[in-house]
């Protein structure tokens, strides 16, 4: 009698594995859509960016810009067009592995990557618009990952060739000057995986200089604002 009381209780447990699992298995994958908040919303967000659907601040809000990216994502994947980020979306999505463009970088910066980053931003684009401001981010990035150039923010900033710096504002002091709060955001926004540029590792704005070098041996990328970025 013992023993059949002890099977039963094992088999009812056993039931109940088998009922809860699936309801586990999906808890961690929620359907996002307008109006959502939270970390999923976020790494939602970095996963359309890493695919070219989303040049925005990266806030974790499901907004109207995050989901039109998510239609322009559905459509072009042929799947359910809703703006919903459902359960077909998100397989797609993280599914398979992602066109890298150069890749967004997966090391840690700190408070002062993150100011000098926003201090060559500032020298550079203080003038431009906001996507300008973060496609210098973007280059500065592009070149601490390539090893071409130095691995940290600030030592691409003050590299040299020969006795003359890479960046003018580093020749004329400019870099010294306090970043606005626009230069800060956008400065987090390019570590943050926003890369307007993808790849460019170069840029020049054509009215102060003729970039021929660039032109020459680089591959021309896109214009925002005054500056033209190659990679």
């Amino acid at each position: 009698m013992k023993r059949k009381r002890i099977t039963h209780i094992l088999l009812v447990l056993l039931m109940l594995v088998v009922i809860t699992t699936p309801v586990l298995a999906n808890e961690s994958a929620r359907t996002l859509q307008f109006g959502h908040r939270g970390e999923d919303v976020l790494r939602l967000q970095q996963a359309l960016n890493q695919k070219g659907y989303y040049y925005f601040y990266l806030d974790g809000i499901f907004g109207k810009i995050t989901e039109r990216a998510v239609i322009n994502f559905q459509i072009d994947h042929k799947i359910r067009i809703d703006g919903i980020a459902g359960p077909e979306t998100q397989r797609t999505l993280y599914g398979y592995p992602t066109a890298s463009r150069g890749g967004t970088s997966i090391r840690s910066y700190n408070a002062g990557d993150i100011y000098w980053l926003a201090r060559i931003i500032e020298a550079e684009a203080g003038g431009e618009p906001y996507k300008g401001k973060v496609a210098v981010g973007n280059v500065i990035l592009n070149r601490v990952n390539s090893k071409n150039f130095p691995n940290t923010i600030y030592n691409v900033i003050f590299e040299y060739y020969g006795s003359i710096p890479q960046f003018s504002p580093v020749a004329d002091g400019t870099i010294y000057n306090t970043p606005s709060q626009e230069s800060i955001n956008a400065a987090k926004d390019a570590i943050n995986g926003i890369r307007p540029v993808g790849n460019s590792t170069y840029f020049f704005n054509p009215s102060k200089s003729a970039g021929s070098w660039i032109v020459k041996n680089k591959s021309y990328v896109s214009r925002i604002g005054g500056h033209v970025f190659y990679q």
